[in-house]
């Protein structure tokens, strides 16, 4: 369980997730971001598209929502793409989106232009300064 103290805040955080998700969640769609693990942290939180990409999801969300995705090979990869405020971390969610065991909840998600950066598995932080121009 990730645990951030007081004095790291001055870091920003970041989360890595494959597309379509990031794509899903910066845009206001995907409320819910599925993971193995719990975390303590709660704040504002940098969205990463991973490298990869997941064709399955990509064809699962075409299936089951009525959702204008982009053509595949037209997903940022390798950066920051948008930020949300990440409010819980749950074992139980009504939300669709929810297939767990663990969630995170986000809110208030929206893109922000492309900053490239390596990404990392966990919550981890970076002092590569990332603004909402």
């Amino acid at each position: 369980m990730l645990s951030i103290s007081a004095q790291n805040r001055s870091s920003q955080f970041v989360i890595s997730v494959r597309q379509p998700w990031a794509w899903l969640i910066v845009n206001g769609f995907k409320d819910v971001e599925n993971r193995t693990w719990l975390t303590n942290y709660r704040g504002q939180i940098f969205i990463h598209a991973a490298q990869k990409f997941d064709k399955a999801g990509y064809e699962w969300v075409v299936e089951h929502f009525n959702i204008q995705l982009p053509a595949p090979t037209k997903f940022e990869r390798g950066g920051i793409v948008g930020e949300a405020e990440l409010v819980d971390c749950v074992t139980v969610h009504e939300s669709p989106w929810f297939s767990g065991p663990k969630g995170f909840v986000l809110s208030e998600a929206h893109p922000i232009p492309f900053k490239e950066l390596t990404g990392r598995l966990g919550i981890f932080q970076t002092q590569i300064p990332v603004h909402q121009t």
